[in-house]
């Protein structure tokens, strides 16, 4: 099983699309036409699979930060 962190999109050109996370910043493949710059999304093996609001992602962070302390 895969847990996908949730990330906001950043950047986008054409149908790639950087991804900031906690840590790091990754590139995925836009397959949604309705992902902009600002949104909160949940990627796996390199696709963004699914928009998520903005509470829901930052309650998520919150619980991997203290997941890791």
């Amino acid at each position: 099983m895969c847990i996908a962190i949730p990330g906001k999109v950043v950047k986008i050109e054409g149908r790639k699309a950087e991804i900031k996370y906690p840590h790091t910043t990754q590139t995925a493949f836009v397959g949604d036409e309705n992902i902009k710059v600002g949104d909160f999304v949940r990627v796996q093996m390199g696709v963004i699979l699914q928009k998520i609001e903005e509470q829901a992602a930052k309650e998520s962070l919150e619980a991997w930060e203290q997941a890791e302390s």
